[in-house]
């Protein structure tokens, strides 16, 4: 392995945080690595186009993305050959072929399912020499995983092995590789430290929100709970992400409350999940493994449903988070739980049991092994 492709898709930004954490980790052992996006392969704005739509959905109508997801669960004949879907998502196979012939690529990784679903129909048309591999960014299976055919399935933990074999897939090529994070979320800095470095109080409670790099969700309305029943002793930073109109409603309004911090886009999430005792989020895949290897409790809001539903139940079954009926109860219960220090130290322990693995690293170590997977 020396030359190796990293095809992702810009909806949403797990599946890029994925492949820039594999890429990451494989630059770091000298191997030559480019990450592409494969919806630009079909035109050069249909992957800006599909980017935004993902978007505009999971900001503003977050059902009609959870009846998508649903109703292509249900129907799976969706993603199969011959359908819309798949006609559209194949247009760019051709111009990925080549791009990868001429580039010579000798390993290419998935990190969607549409990015597979392409490899997949090219290389039933073209005979290439490479190793395959998809990885997955969620604690569930996906729609459309039926129609892709690769060398190797890299998966969040071994309670999903039988999962991935009903589908068909054989054991062999399924590795409980863990989801890849950047390597500085594996950096630990000491939770005093940490604090200060963000501007709370060494003493105080810290409580981190953060809805995906979006900033989608119900994070006001919940911050408007917490706020009129905010302990002395407890803090709060709302990370906004990308979304600048939610930044400047939240620093407007809460400008006059001195233990409400409101951050816009930041590179330091590692830092803030480390200053963190209670940690409320939306259960995107890599938003809960980045808590689950600095081993922070989590409190969640199901913004959207689909996928995150399954990664929800996940850490909850596990003992490392708890959810709510409604953002009231959700901010009530965040509340207690900074209070009951034993709440936060028994999710923080069903982390520590769990120890989740360094995913590029184990990705790296598998499709390295040997002339051929």
């Amino acid at each position: 392995m020396e030359n190796v492709l990293l095809l992702s898709c810009d909806t949403g930004q797990g599946h890029n945080s994925c492949a820039q954490a594999v890429k990451e980790c494989f630059e770091n052992k000298n191997i030559q690595c480019e990450m592409q996006d494969s919806l630009d392969f079909i035109s050069n704005g249909f992957g800006r186009f599909m980017s935004w739509g993902h978007s505009f959905m999971y900001r503003h109508i977050p059902g009609l993305f959870r009846w998508g997801y649903q109703y292509s669960k249900e129907h799976p004949w969706v993603f199969r050959q011959n359908s819309g879907i798949y006609k559209i998502l194949t247009i760019g196979a051709e111009r990925l072929y080549c791009y990868i012939a001429d580039r010579k690529f000798d390993t290419v990784i998935c990190t969607h399912v549409f990015s597979a679903i392409i490899l997949t129909h090219l290389l039933k048309r073209h005979q290439l020499s490479i190793k395959t591999a998809f990885v997955a960014t969620d604690y569930t299976l996906y729609p459309g995983m039926e129609a892709f055919d690769l060398q190797k399935y890299f998966i969040p933990s071994k309670s999903l092995l039988n999962v991935y074999c009903d589908l068909g897939i054989p054991q062999e090529r399924i590795v409980a590789s863990g989801i890849p994070v950047q390597q500085k979320f594996w950096r630990r800095t000491e939770k005093e430290e940490a604090k200060q470095l963000v501007g709370i109080s060494r003493k105080n409670k810290h409580l981190l929100m953060m809805c995906g790099s979006m900033g989608c969700g119900p994070i006001a309305k919940i911050l408007k709970h917490i706020a009129g029943r905010l302990p002395r002793d407890v803090e709060v930073s709302v990370i906004c992400g990308t979304n600048k109109r939610l930044y400047r409603k939240l620093s407007t309004r809460y400008k006059e409350y001195p233990r409400i911090h409101v951050v816009g886009y930041t590179e330091n999430v590692s830092v803030y999940l480390d200053s963190a005792d209670l940690y409320l989020t939306k259960p995107g895949g890599i938003s809960v493994t980045e808590a689950a290897v600095k081993n922070v409790p989590m409190a969640f809001v199901n913004a959207v449903a689909g996928c995150e539903q399954y990664n929800m139940d996940f850490f909850i079954e596990m003992g490392a988070a708890f959810t709510a009926d409604s953002v009231a109860e959700l901010a009530v219960k965040s509340i207690i739980a900074l209070k009951e220090e034993q709440k936060c130290k028994q999710m923080e322990a069903a982390l520590k049991d769990y120890r989740q693995a360094d995913g590029a690293e184990c990705i790296f170590y598998e499709m390295n092994r040997g002339t051929n997977i």
